[in-house]
């Protein structure tokens, strides 16, 4: 049994100055797989999560390979883990992208609106939100704000109110019809 292996079972057995040796005598080799496989500018936060998996997983570590191969087949696949989340955030921030280069909302009408409503409190705000621009029931609005439906009634009275004080109203109800036609 390697010199490596000896102190995995002994940090396995909870001999923290055992645990310590491993991981320095084997950080060169897990930084060296993390470098090559995961992404070049974050090797350290790919060999750190390679030692929480095999911290995490060391109760089953029974010693009849190497430790040292144990530990680089951990740190392979968090790097082959890296890469698929990678990739699939890339696919999602393209995603996103194309739609807010593609999406109404993202105009200039949405930016006046906001300016409108940035006066009101929030619950007043969500509630003339949910009930004037995006058209729910007040009892809708009711259930997705998780009051009652005469809160949600006051709220957007209280809403109108304070819009017309400040004379948007008018400008909000126009944008709203700008944004759904």
């Amino acid at each position: 049994m390697d010199h490596l292996t000896v102190l995995a079972l002994r940090a396995k057995a909870g001999d923290r100055n055992a645990l310590d040796r491993l991981v320095t005598e084997t950080l060169s080799d897990v930084l060296g797989v993390c470098r090559y496989l995961g992404k070049p500018s974050d090797p350290e936060d790919l060999a750190q999560e390679t030692y929480a998996r095999a911290l995490g997983s060391i109760h089953r570590f029974r010693g009849d390979g190497s430790a040292r191969a144990w530990l680089l087949s951990i740190a392979r696949r968090v790097c082959a883990d890296a890469t698929r989340s990678a990739i699939k955030n890339r696919k999602l921030d393209e995603r996103l992208l194309a739609d807010l280069m593609t999406a109404d909302y993202h105009d200039h009408r949405w930016v006046e609106i906001d300016e409108l409503l940035s006066i009101l409190d929030d619950d007043r705000r969500t509630a003339f939100v949910l009930t004037q621009l995006i058209g729910l029931s007040y009892e809708e609005a009711a259930e997705s704000m998780e009051c009652p439906v005469g809160t949600i009634r006051s709220r957007v009275a209280r809403a109108r109110r304070q819009l017309l004080a400040e004379g948007g109203l008018d400008a909000a109800r126009e944008g709203r019809n700008r944004l759904s036609g």
